[in-house]
């Protein structure tokens, strides 16, 4: 939005430039037949064509806003200008695609790991939150789910051996659906291959000797 914005004010900038660019023109014009007028004798052997000091200034001036640098790509006379289309204010879903309402997010709430003796900060614990249900401790590597119901986290172990047998939410009790527990989307470690399982589709030779 702000490169829209800084585009827009752009182009007014370059509409002001061409509109006073305009006028002095005109002044220009103006003041050049005003000075053809003279009552003074003309004198062949002055040059008149020559431009005064504060004219080259100008000229200097107006070449330097014109004339792009061209180390440059996107300034290069060959390049051509870019518009920017105005973004749009939809926040959407990254898997779906679909626009995202507030009445279809939903609240999650991570229990912390409660341990009396230790009194550290939550940013310096290495255990800070646990399942709602069996208070096994949650980590980058124990795969969770949220349940839609109470939005309370989980682990997919307590979900697979307990949730699904009944399919009620321990937590408040309510009946629960498939699409009732969503699993979390694990992040990135700084192991390449974490959390992914990479199959390949052809083998083939992976060194060939000649």
């Amino acid at each position: 939005m702000k490169e829209y914005e800084k585009q827009k004010n752009k182009e007014q900038a370059e509409k002001e430039e061409l509109g006073a660019a305009e006028y002095e023109s005109k002044v220009d014009k103006f003041v050049s037949k005003e000075r053809s007028i003279v009552s003074e004798p003309h004198n062949p052997f002055k040059n008149n064509d020559q431009p005064g000091p504060s004219r080259q200034v100008k000229t200097a001036a107006t070449n330097a806003k014109i004339l792009p640098s061209f180390w440059i790509p996107s300034l290069t006379p060959a390049a051509s200008k870019t518009l920017l289309k105005k973004p749009d204010k939809t926040a959407y879903c990254l898997m779906s695609g679909q626009p995202l309402k507030l009445s279809n997010l939903i609240p999650i709430q991570f229990t912390l790991v409660k341990d009396p003796d230790d009194k550290k900060s939550l940013i310096a614990k290495e255990a800070r939150y646990m399942c709602a249900v069996t208070h096994d401790i949650l980590s980058n590597a124990v795969p969770c789910a949220v349940l839609k119901t109470s939005g309370n986290v989980v682990t997919m172990e307590c979900v697979e051996k307990l949730i699904k047998k009944d399919m009620i939410d321990p937590t408040n009790g309510k009946r629960l659906t498939d699409k009732d527990i969503i699993p979390l989307q694990r992040g990135g470690t700084g192991f390449a291959s974490s959390g992914n399982k990479l199959n390949a589709k052809l083998a083939k030779a992976a060194m060939a000797v000649a």
